[in-house]
């Protein structure tokens, strides 16, 4: 069951450029996603979904209108303040798998922690439990070299979770997995959404992937053209 309400967009514009060349990205959309839910969102290239998930993970602000995450208006903090709120509350997961190359999977999700100032012993013991969580027990000092792509991207979700973040922004998530890795990837967010309690706002072009949400979003021309619940995840 989900929760309160943690983002809402409120008549939200972001605009780019100067006279003739100005270009609406979002015009005017409306809408609110719960704490736990999990919500893919869609749409065709120049839609307007990235520019929404940008603003959804705190990486850009609205032109007009009012962005709150967690009853804070952060479209109107400026760029430190978010990226506090970024570190703190909201975690990523990317198609690359932006992984240290020399360095094993416990190091790269020891990283945020790193960042945040915890103890050595303390980032072992937490990176050992994401990896756990994300089934990796075993691979823990392997690099990504001597990893499967489905196994990297297992890596980078145990780094984007050790925080244990209120928001999980996964952006194409499968986009580099074949079919198997991709419902194998899918069934791992679907769980820790379950058992985390994680708000989990993903961006997919493809049907079968937004399926493992419970809801989908669809961007159209700058606007929210449906919004509707998977029936069979609800």
């Amino acid at each position: 069951m989900s929760g309160s309400v943690l983002i809402s967009f409120d008549k939200v514009w972001r605009s780019y450029g100067q006279g003739e060349a100005k270009v609406h990205a979002l015009a005017g959309v409306d809408l609110a996603i719960r704490r736990g839910e999990f919500v893919a969102i869609m749409g065709p290239s120049g839609s307007g979904k990235s520019t929404a998930m940008n603003i959804i993970g705190c990486l850009d602000t609205p032109t007009a209108g009012t962005y709150s995450f967690m009853g804070i208006d952060a479209g109107r903090l400026d760029r430190n303040r978010r990226a506090m709120l970024r570190n703190l509350y909201v975690g990523f997961v990317f198609q690359g798998y932006n992984l240290l190359p020399r360095t094993t999977a416990v190091e790269n999700v020891e990283l945020p922690l790193i960042y945040r100032g915890v103890a050595a012993r303390d980032r072992h013991d937490l990176a050992m439990k994401a990896l756990a969580e994300v089934g990796l027990v075993g691979r823990e000092h392997h690099t990504p070299a001597e990893l499967s792509g489905g196994q990297q991207q297992r890596v980078a979700i145990a780094r984007a979770i050790v925080t244990r973040p209120t928001l999980l922004v996964a952006d194409e998530p499968t986009g580099n997995l074949d079919t198997a890795r991709t419902h194998e990837i899918m069934e791992l967010l679907t769980r820790l959404n379950t058992e985390l309690g994680l708000t989990i706002a993903m961006v997919t072009h493809e049907a079968d992937v937004a399926s493992y949400a419970e809801r989908t979003i669809r961007f159209l021309d700058g606007h929210v053209a449906s919004d509707t619940i998977n029936l069979e995840m609800a």
